[in-house]
């Protein structure tokens, strides 16, 4: 088991990546702890995980991401619970596809403090307890937008151009006091976001895609366990493509 004796903050984990990201790191013998948009889904979720894991360490947490000191006070609850804090998964975020003719003020700003400000909330407060240790694992969800971007919903690919940033400048701000960071970059995967897309439309996505197939949200959990484990001892700074995709 790579991932024993740790604690993991998962924030999104209630569906999609997240959950099977909190999945494989049960799995994998971590405690877990994961996010959710209101406390009834992150109840949801945990109880679904521990029917199939009886045994597993895991609980759930409904901050308001966008919000510090919301952020600071659960993951503060979290420490006080399992002792400290020793990964943690920025996954939660959202997507969107509106021109930029329509695009609104308040719509920029529901996209960015999500994925940018939500992303640099759960980072500074779980750092707290990674830089006392000595040690940690930050991982984010950035995205195949961040290397092609998009022709609509400009604010996602911009958010996930931000989620690469932020990853190098840390990984080389906080290697020095022990803590790695890392993100990892999806293709089209079969979320329940997925299931809604006609087929028509995601078969010559398909066929452009040299594995033949779109990813699963396994692929993606079993990206960020290999970066949460020791195994990637050496590793940071990376954005990881997980997206099918051969390219130079």
């Amino acid at each position: 088991m790579r991932l024993q004796n740790k604690v993991a903050v998962i924030t999104g984990g209630s569906r999609g990546i997240g959950y099977a990201t909190a999945e494989k790191f049960l799995q994998e013998g971590a405690t877990v702890v994961i996010t959710a948009s209101s406390k009834a889904t992150a109840e949801k979720a945990v109880n679904k995980l521990l029917e199939r894991y009886p045994k597993a360490r895991v609980s759930g947490i409904s901050p308001v991401l966008s919000d510090y000191e919301s952020v600071r006070t659960a993951f503060r609850e979290v420490a006080d619970t399992f002792g400290t804090i020793d990964i943690l998964v920025n996954n939660a975020g959202v997507s969107e596809s509106t021109p930029l003719a329509d695009y609104t003020e308040e719509l920029f700003d529901k996209v960015m403090d999500l994925n940018v400000k939500g992303v640099f909330n759960a980072t500074r407060a779980a750092t707290e307890y990674m830089e006392k240790q000595g040690s940690g694992v930050i991982l984010s969800t950035s995205s195949m937008v961040s290397r092609y971007a998009q022709p609509s919903g400009f604010a996602y690919p911009a958010s996930k151009f931000a989620v690469n940033g932020m990853t190098l400048s840390w990984a080389r701000e906080l290697g020095p006091k022990g803590i790695r960071v890392n993100a990892v970059a999806p293709g089209i995967t079969e979320t329940d976001m997925m299931k809604a897309v006609p087929q028509e439309v995601i078969e010559p996505l398909v066929r452009q895609i040299p594995l033949g197939r779109l990813g699963q949200p396994g692929d993606i959990a079993n990206a960020f366990a290999f970066l949460a484990s020791d195994e990637a001892a050496y590793i940071t700074g990376v954005v990881l493509h997980v997206d099918g995709l051969a390219r130079s």
